[in-house]
């Protein structure tokens, strides 16, 4: 039986490292920095991981939902929650999945919502979110990178990823 849950938290892992990496290399093949566009839309993406995080163990974030950071600490971001985030998809048993939280959002509105819908959104919210990055790449003159999640899956099914 496939985890479809658990798939897109591991794709969700690949597509941040992915668009990282690519940025790196991005910023080490121009000269440039990344434009702050393109940060501010990537920081919103690990912004949200760490916000939803919060909202499911009940601990709070240490970042808002639109702050934004530098090239280097969106790397240590994902360091910090991509995996801790697949981790609690992976440990997620029926109960959890069907747990309900209740939280406020950032303009203050409160909502309850089941454990499995929030893990189905988070990784759709990035994806959302990451494909404005490589709009707003391709509008700055610079090369996006695919990051679809049959992309994930092609590269899966070759072995040229390793699934986590």
């Amino acid at each position: 039986m496939i985890n479809t849950n658990e798939k897109l938290a591991v794709y969700n892992v690949w597509a941040n490292d992915t668009l990282l990496r690519h940025l790196d290399k991005t910023v080490a093949e121009t000269g440039q920095p990344i434009p702050a566009n393109i940060l501010r839309l990537f920081s919103h993406v690990l912004n949200a991981q760490y916000i939803w995080i919060g909202r499911l163990t009940n601990t709070p974030s240490p970042v808002k939902v639109w702050q934004e950071h530098p090239l280097e600490e969106l790397h240590r971001m994902h360091e910090q929650t991509s995996e801790r985030w697949l981790g609690m998809v992976r440990a997620a048993d029926e109960a959890e999945l069907s747990r309900t939280i209740t939280y406020t959002n950032s303009a203050g509105d409160g909502f309850t919502s089941v454990v499995s819908d929030i893990f189905t959104h988070m990784p759709v919210h990035a994806n959302y979110h990451r494909g404005q990055v490589a709009i707003k790449m391709r509008d700055a003159g610079l090369e996006p990178i695919n990051t679809d999640f049959i992309t994930y899956c092609r590269q899966l099914d070759a072995g040229q990823v390793v699934s986590l």
